[in-house]
């Protein structure tokens, strides 16, 4: 990596030493006036950068963080700022910086903090913040596992509720700002401070809201030039980054990148390249007002985008995810999202874009939204049982589990989650354009949102890209009027709250465009039919009360009659509920979108579940769906039963290989399930699945999810099913095996005769 010897080319001014602390370092607010004394002298070289690391890093080999906690990734961006720790990506886990006179060491997550395992580097981090002094280190309250870490090296500490002006050192959690001010000038005066935790639980408990700007560990960290992201890590055992891989920093990267745009010697590797994509679009989230050095920064971005134009990304043109063309995509949305004027940059957008025709209205539009969503609602996509990892056997988020939860929602198997609610306005913002959003008083304290767009999946992690990665945006409605933009354009929606007992509320928008959109028993043939003469938005919705269909206008213009197809998808919907246990109508409706490009699979579940833009045919033509069934190809990899040789194969395959846990997935995971529905129906399957919904306590581990199936499912047959389950290679506990060694032998088990095969 040949990166980053020029100077940045951002700061250009000259600046009093009070004016180049701040730009530096992101500090706007006034300082104690002895802080800034060390860095008139402006960006340190990087030999001093190197000293540092080499003093932190001393004696260490290797940074194991497996220590039981998910950390988050961290965003370095400070010019005194500079990483410790990273993975094979470049993605962050340590990192520090100098601050005033001060300094800072940060982990990605708390327990990093307390794990024995890290002590080398924690008396390393502790020294380094001392600055050769001898003064005590202060411990929070909250973080007290770390103080037997450092007593045992002879380093003097104490349990402090709070900061306190005797420290030298303060060590503390990142959950909090209430000590954020008093924290920054503990640090700006000489002090150390030694902080930890993630923000991915924040971003999930707070939608809508910027993690990087509301997270209360950022509202500390954010002016020392460094930050938390949302984005999580996989912990490992990685060894002490390089020089050249702890070389690698935001600001420089943009300088190469600004070097190639201008045709200048700019170089970076694809690996720096594909970092800065993400650091990029992280970092202009950072509120900016008051900020010169962020100011700049934004100014320098929007030259350099609109001086080259945005790539025309398509299917057709696709570009790779670590090119200069994506990288060029993901700050233009980051600068879009950050305030920046969407007219601005939206240039060149390809074919994602509509008609040049379309004109927003020159009148404002009001709709009336049902403001009400239950505190738990009947989500088959948002919160599915694979996903939660109810189902024994499947994990969190890979492919597997979704396309095992496809075939489950064929069986009828749905949770009740808890999730916000989409409602559709049948309104559509062109790209670039901005509109305004209007609401009462009553409704602005609400907690509403505007979403524009409804194509969520990130697609930041693709390798190739037919789009921007990220192209919706999300705005408070804390504000009876409010101006909303989003640099790509998209159907116009109200976020309603779980637990929101509003009730109707009229929401006026100036700026949008009428999109297609039939609601069925509320919109006529004669509407619909005028609607695809004059609504030209590129996207528009199928809906019932049950389910929403999102799909191109050109796939709608070929529908002549929306109503037979969705009362089919009504039927089916009731089925669903029938069989899960649930009430029908739904109290909030399913979601099914279709999109150029998803983050997974041929489809996959979610709030809205997510498919390619093939399989638009297939949810809206109902002489196919009687036909060839509903899902089209999912169908057909969903129901595998109705390939018996190939069903015998895998069976014997599995077998074959002495039934190992680690390859019960995917198809062979779905034999199990067919074969119990095949021999006990559907009963069993939807009174468990409305057992386990009331259930306050479940397992977290899988292997003791799997036995609580097996012994509620044999409760339930009233059938020892340990045998059948042995053989498909789960771990059976003993205890389990023996509490149901009392009900009847399973004497069809159709395992039995593949069994003796082997044998």
């Amino acid at each position: 990596m040949k990166i980053f010897q020029k100077e940045f080319k951002f700061i250009v001014k000259k600046c009093t030493p009070v004016q180049k602390y701040r730009e530096e370092n992101g500090n706007s607010s006034s300082s104690p006036h002895h802080q800034l004394q060390s860095h008139a002298s402006g960006p340190r070289c990087g030999e001093d950068v190197r000293q540092d690391q080499q003093q932190l890093l001393e004696g260490i080999s290797e940074l194991d963080i497996r220590t039981g906690g998910v950390p988050s990734q961290l965003l370095v961006h400070g010019a005194l700022a500079f990483p410790l720790g990273l993975d094979a990506s470049l993605n962050c886990f340590l990192a520090a910086a100098r601050y005033g006179r001060g300094r800072v060491v940060l982990a990605a997550h708390e327990c990093l903090l307390c794990a024995p395992k890290m002590g080398p580097f924690l008396l390393n981090a502790v020294r380094w913040l001392a600055r050769g002094q001898t003064g005590k280190v202060g411990v929070n309250t909250n973080l007290k596992d770390l103080c037997p870490l450092l007593s045992e090296h002879g380093l003097q500490c104490s349990l402090e509720p709070h900061l306190n002006s005797d420290l030298c050192v303060y060590c503390c959690k990142a959950y909090s700002d209430k000590e954020a001010k008093q924290l920054q000038e503990f640090v700006a005066e000489g002090g150390g401070l030694l902080i930890g935790g993630q923000a991915w639980w924040w971003a999930s408990q707070n939608p809508g809201h910027c993690p990087l700007a509301g997270f209360p560990g950022n509202v500390i960290l954010n002016c020392f030039g460094l930050s938390i992201l949302p984005q999580t890590l996989k912990a490992g055992c990685f060894p002490v980054p390089t020089p050249e891989m702890r070389s690698y920093h935001f600001r420089k990267a943009l300088s190469e990148f600004q070097a190639i745009l201008n045709h200048e010697n700019g170089n970076l590797e694809k690996s720096c390249l594909a970092k800065l994509r993400v650091d990029g679009a992280a970092f202009l989230q950072i509120p900016a007002e008051g900020v010169p050095a962020y100011i700049s920064l934004h100014r320098l971005l929007r030259k350099m985008l609109r001086g080259s134009g945005l790539p025309a990304v398509s299917r057709e043109n696709p570009v790779a995810s670590d090119s200069y063309e994506a990288a060029m995509l993901s700050l233009a949305t980051g600068l879009a999202h950050s305030g920046t004027d969407c007219s601005q940059l939206a240039q060149g957008l390809g074919t994602w874009t509509c008609s040049s025709s379309l004109y927003p209205s020159k009148h404002p539009i009001t709709v009336e939204i049902d403001g009400i969503n239950p505190a738990q609602w009947c989500n088959l996509g948002s919160c599915n049982l694979c996903l939660l990892g109810l189902i024994p056997g499947t994990t969190g988020t890979c492919h597997h589990a979704r396309l095992i939860f496809v075939f489950l929602v064929e069986m009828g198997f749905h949770h009740n989650g808890n999730s916000d609610c989409w409602v559709s306005t049948g309104l559509y913002l062109l790209e670039g354009q901005n509109a305004e959003v209007s609401l009462s008083e009553a409704a602005a304290c609400a907690g509403l949102r505007v979403q524009i767009g409804c194509h969520t999946d990130d697609l930041t992690k693709a390798r190739k890209l037919s789009r921007a990665p990220v192209v919706t945006h999300q705005c408070c409605m804390d504000r009876t009027e409010r101006s909303v933009s989003c640099l790509w354009g998209g159907l116009l929606y109200i976020i309603v709250p779980k637990g929101s007992q509003l009730g109707p509320v009229s929401v006026t928008i100036r700026g949008a465009v009428p999109a297609p959109y039939y609601k069925l028993g509320k919109t006529s043939l004669e509407e619909w039919k005028r609607q695809m003469q004059e609504n030209l938005a590129p996207w528009g919705e199928l809906a019932t009360d049950n389910i929403i269909l999102t799909v191109p206008t050109t796939n709608l213009q070929a529908l002549k009659d929306p109503e037979p197809v969705l009362r089919l998808w009504d039927e089916m919907m009731e089925a669903v509920a029938r069989l899960a246990a649930e009430p029908f109508p739904f109290c909030c409706p399913e979601r099914i979108v279709a999109d150029v490009q998803i983050s997974a699979g041929w489809m996959h579940s979610g709030y809205p579940i997510m498919c390619h833009l093939e399989s638009v045919k297939e949810i809206i033509n109902e002489a196919d769906m009687r036909s060839r069934g509903v899902w089209g190809p999912i169908h057909e990899l969903g129901h595998n039963q109705q390939r018996p040789p190939e069903r015998e194969r895998r069976i014997k395959a599995h077998l074959g290989k002495g039934a190992p846990l680690c390859d019960w997935n995917v198809w062979t995971a779905l034999e199990t399930y067919l074969q119990l529905q095949e021999a006990f129906g559907w009963e069993p399957f939807t009174q468990l699945f409305a057992e386990y919904q009331t259930l306050s306590h479940l397992p977290k581990d899988n292997t003791s999810r799997m036995n609580l199936w097996v012994k509620k499912f044999s409760e339930k047959v009233k059938k020892n099913l340990v045998p059948f389950f042995e053989a498909w290679g789960w771990p059976i506990q003993k205890e389990v095996a023996d509490s149901l060694a009392s009900l009847p032998e399973w004497q069809e088990n159709p395992m039995q005769a593949y069994l003796r095969a082997r044998e």
